[in-house]
């Protein structure tokens, strides 16, 4: 079963999820039927880069993008330095402009979640399957 994966270091900036989601579609390209992770995958990676950027890196620290695919998975990992902020499912109203990337997150993801990340901040991680 062939294995492959992927990282980088990204700035706090509006510009990084687009950076990630760069990085994703090249491995997903180079990778035998990574085609079919590609749409969730880049869903999941916006949602994730997006909220680090803006919620969970302050000034001065980096993001932290991984992902990894072999035949039956892909997992996109997103580290950042703020453990105290940990993403949560919400119920939007109607008028809301925010809060429903998570509900995509949800719906995309066979499983997803955050854990710590040591020694500061979190990972918030998931995982889509083919």
């Amino acid at each position: 079963m062939s294995r492959t994966s992927s990282t980088i270091w990204l700035p706090r900036s509006r510009r990084s999820p687009a950076m990630a989601r760069q990085r994703l579609a090249a491995l997903l390209s180079s990778t035998p039927h990574g085609e079919c992770f590609l749409d969730s995958g880049l869903v999941i990676t916006t949602e994730f880069v997006t909220n680090a950027v803006l919620h969970g890196t302050p000034i001065g620290h980096l993001i932290y993008f991984a992902v990894d695919v072999d035949p039956t998975r892909l997992r996109i990992e997103v580290h950042d330095a703020r453990g105290d902020r940990v993403p949560s499912l919400s119920s939007p109203g109607l008028d809301g402009e925010t809060g429903r990337g998570l509900q995509l997150v949800d719906s995309l993801a066979k499983r997803w979640g955050c854990c710590p990340r040591r020694p500061i901040g979190k990972i918030v991680w998931g995982e889509v399957a083919a």
